[in-house]
């Protein structure tokens, strides 16, 4: 019984292992699934952008140019205004008090001298018949010649303090935008200093000043120069783009180049101006000034996804006719939205991995399927080529 049980216990054993056979290996792993796009060409303008900020085309600080006690502020902090708008007023009783002091000194000396030019126009004649002697209308003459002299002096005065008076009204030198008051009314200002009330800004239009590197203002010089743009004309196109990522709808101009890089940043500094209507940009504002430098006609461009990076080493997964990946080193360019510019290693209408590239291997058989066209893919936005 035993015996019989061995045997079989041998004969299931073998016919186990001879099903085990018949059913072969493990299956084989199915053919993995990528998205591929081609490479297209097409012509891609080339930005440098720049950051800077924002200020006034005027800048106008508004002081107190007399002493006096401040009596009312008849503006309202980060209003628009326009020129001769009354801004301060300063009490004007003190030099109204100093004005007619003045006009009663140019009366006293107006008389001093009309009585000078009476006695000298007596003694001429009688000088002429030498019934005076000339001495006595040298010093005639001489009178009269000082009391004209302090009469002028008196004259000024007056002018002086009639200027004066008029300092006790402040009002905005230009349109702009007025800043926060420094001082309320009641203040002591303009003792021994003009003090410093508030800042009036002409914001339209506005200039926008951004910092350029040495070898980047080469490049935007020689630019410039071969476009033959000079400061003040807008042929070539220059937009600002503003914290919330929206571009000016105005485009600006080149305003001015500095004189001199600054020795503490390696700096040079642009001024552009760009027009202000709605008063939309305010002094003190960032942003960045695009200017497009150049346009590559035919450029190869492929998704950014496509794209892999290591150690400044760029690489593409390109599926061939035969649905093998290959792994390519490229040479990028500018970035063109969501797009990347190659310079060198694919060629127009290569299919590249777009997605699933990270289970892929150099040899691997693939199935293909064309990746959907992102809407950043089909309209592109211009690339950039650094400054900023």
């Amino acid at each position: 019984m035993i015996l019989f049980n061995r045997q079989l216990t041998t004969v299931l054993l073998c016919i186990g292992f001879i099903g085990a056979c018949s059913r072969g290996g493990p299956p084989a792993a199915p053919t993995p699934e990528v998205y591929v796009t081609p490479v297209i060409t097409q012509d891609v303008p080339v930005y440098m952008e720049l950051v800077g900020q924002s200020r006034g085309s005027q800048d106008v600080q508004i002081r107190a140019r007399v002493e006096g006690f401040l009596d009312s502020v008849t503006f309202t902090d980060g209003a628009f205004v326009t020129k001769g708008t009354p801004l301060y007023r300063i009490d004007p009783r003190p030099l109204e008090a100093a004005m007619a002091q003045a006009r009663a000194n140019l009366a006293t000396q107006q008389s001093h001298l009309d009585q000078a030019s009476v006695a000298a126009a007596r003694l001429k004649p009688l000088a002429a018949q030498q019934a005076v002697s000339l001495q006595e209308l040298d010093n005639a003459d001489s009178n009269e010649t000082a009391a004209r002299a302090q009469r002028d002096a008196a004259k000024a005065a007056l002018d002086k303090a009639a200027l004066d008076l008029s300092y006790t009204r402040i009002d905005a030198p230009v349109d702009g935008v007025v800043g926060t008051t420094l001082v309320m009314a009641g203040n002591l200002v303009g003792r021994g200093e003009s003090t410093l009330l508030t800042t009036v800004s002409q914001v339209d239009p506005i200039f926008f000043r951004a910092g350029i590197n040495e070898s980047d203002y080469l490049r935007f010089a020689r630019h410039f120069e071969e476009s033959g743009t000079k400061p003040g004309e807008n042929a070539v196109p220059i937009q600002l783009l503003l914290a919330d990522g929206s571009t000016h709808r105005y485009p600006g101009k080149l305003e001015g180049v500095e004189r001199a890089i600054d020795a503490t940043t390696g700096t040079l500094t642009l001024q552009f101006a760009f027009p202000n209507p709605a008063r939309l940009i305010r002094p003190g504002q960032y942003g960045r000034a695009r200017i497009q430098w150049e346009l590559r006609r035919d450029a190869m461009v492929v998704p950014q996804r496509a794209v892999q990076e290591l150690q400044s080493l760029h690489t593409v997964a390109v599926v061939g006719n035969d649905n093998k990946v290959s792994t390519r080193t490229v040479k990028v360019g500018p970035r063109v939205g969501s797009l990347w510019v190659i310079e060198s290693g694919l060629q127009p209408g290569e299919k590249v991995v777009s997605e699933g590239l990270q289970r892929l291997r150099d040899g691997m058989l693939v199935h293909a399927r064309p990746a959907a066209v992102a809407p950043e893919d089909s309209a592109a936005e211009p690339a950039n080529a650094g400054g900023g």
